[in-house]
């Protein structure tokens, strides 16, 4: 058998639901793909997707810590910046940088402070 990979799917812990969809749903364009609770009242974990980016979203206590990263490499970084800067999200206003290892790159926070630093390879 030969041993092959498929790509990360990185897990970020949060703390409101109601949040977490205004922020990804809504500012990034995300959509919602499953969501799935033991119970009614207990925690939700959801997975989220935009394009190939895929993302698992977590209540549960344990599942990941707050404040971690992921790197998205993506083609369109400047377009992708002007879609989400024309909603007028109330708490971010990334912007786009060039650094040397790649051509753009914009890093946005979510509302638990976990970040998405989205990046454009150097051609």
């Amino acid at each position: 058998m030969t041993v092959t990979f498929d790509p990360a799917i990185p897990v970020f812990r949060i703390f409101s639901v109601e949040k977490a969809r205004e922020f990804y749903l809504d500012f990034l364009g995300f959509q919602v793909d499953w969501e799935h609770r033991f119970e009614p009242e207990t925690p939700l974990y959801m997975q989220v997707s935009r394009g190939a980016v895929v993302l698992h979203l977590s209540e549960h206590h344990g599942d990941a810590c707050p404040g971690s990263t992921a790197y998205v490499r993506m083609r369109g970084v400047r377009a992708y910046h002007a879609e989400i800067s024309a909603k007028a999200y109330r708490y971010l206003r990334p912007g786009v940088e060039s650094p040397d290892w790649t051509e753009a790159e914009m890093t946005v926070t979510d509302p638990f402070g976990n970040r998405i630093r989205f990046g454009e390879k150097k051609n």
